[in-house]
């Protein structure tokens, strides 16, 4: 569905660049249509520039202090702004419309397989790059769509245990770890919640807004009001999942998030007690699947857990 309807917004967008264009031609005397595409195409990057801009502007205003040693001086702050544009441009002008994970060419034997949970209005295609990673390391995985995109987030927990079961059958192996960014860590901890710990060897989220996030109170979409704060309170969804968990089910969480993410405010709520916490900066919230320092990190967790989880070689007597 996602994939459908980011179709249709690249094709609005084709259509008001060829408009501009032809305004500029026709009423404001621009001579050369090449030059005339080119001032329409700067002006939708300007836009959605724009948007992230103030997705920048209301997170830091709503957000949490930023530790000394993640502080950014000017450069920085320009390549975290860059760097995030250019993951919402490729991710929701390229990736997510076609939807596709790269497969394993050969399949490490004792490895565990990982399912990609995406996040708010996001389908697979969010984990390209990361799929990539997990190709080329030999680890077998596959992502879930969550459907319908504005759905309450329990709606969403049978596509995940669908999700689980299809992967495990497919692997032959008991247990699966969980990669979750933004809204699919709630996903992933609602699926803990009902399902238990028996088929999960570890749970990382991303960017995820464990204690909710002021943006999302201005979103579209049950899921969207259960990820709100109120009065600077977690919904009372949130507090509710949270009082379930045991300090067993918390352990079994790893938790990334950035300093400087621009949709979850304040940046700490995605700081989970009892959960292994890992901390970065410089990275916006659609930047963290793709991120350089991210993926090396995802690609350690994922790793360390598979070799925790390797049965022991049997001894060899000579």
């Amino acid at each position: 569905m996602i994939a459908r309807i980011l179709r249709w917004l690249m094709l609005l967008q084709v259509l008001a660049v060829l408009g501009v264009a032809y305004l500029a031609v026709r009423a404001w005397g621009v001579a050369s249509p090449a030059m005339a595409l080119l001032l329409a195409g700067a002006m939708l990057l300007a836009v959605r520039a724009l948007i992230v801009a103030r997705n920048f502007w209301q997170s830091r205003r709503l957000g949490s202090p930023v530790p000394a040693e993640f502080q950014l001086g000017v450069a920085d702050a320009a390549r975290l702004f860059l760097g995030e544009l250019r993951a919402t441009l490729w991710t929701s002008s390229w990736g997510m419309l076609r939807p596709r994970l790269h497969a394993a060419d050969t399949i490490t034997g004792q490895s565990l397989p990982v399912l990609l949970i995406h996040g708010y209005v996001c389908n697979r295609g969010y984990w390209t790059k990361l799929s990539r990673q997990l190709a080329r390391a030999g680890i077998a995985h596959d992502g879930v769509d969550l459907e319908p995109i504005g759905a309450d987030i329990e709606e969403f927990v049978p596509q995940v245990e669908q999700a689980i079961e299809a992967l495990c059958a497919r692997t032959g192996s008991d247990r699966a770890i969980i990669v979750a960014h933004s809204m699919g860590g709630l996903v992933a901890r609602a699926w803990l919640r009902r399902h238990g710990a028996a088929r999960v060897a570890r749970i990382i989220t991303i960017g995820t807004p464990h204690h909710g996030t002021v943006l999302a109170n201005v979103a579209a979409g049950a899921n969207a009001r259960q990820m709100s704060r109120v009065d600077g309170a977690p919904s009372g969804w949130l507090a509710q999942l949270a009082a379930s968990e045991t300090p067993e089910t918390r352990a079994l969480i790893t938790s990334i998030y950035s300093h400087h993410d621009n949709i979850v405010a304040p940046q700490s709520s995605a700081q989970l007690p009892g959960a292994r916490n890992l901390a970065f900066g410089g990275i916006g919230h659609v930047a963290l699947a793709s991120d350089a320092r991210v993926l090396r990190q995802l690609l350690a967790e994922i790793t360390i857990k598979n070799e925790v989880t390797r049965p022991a070689s049997p001894p060899h007597f000579a």
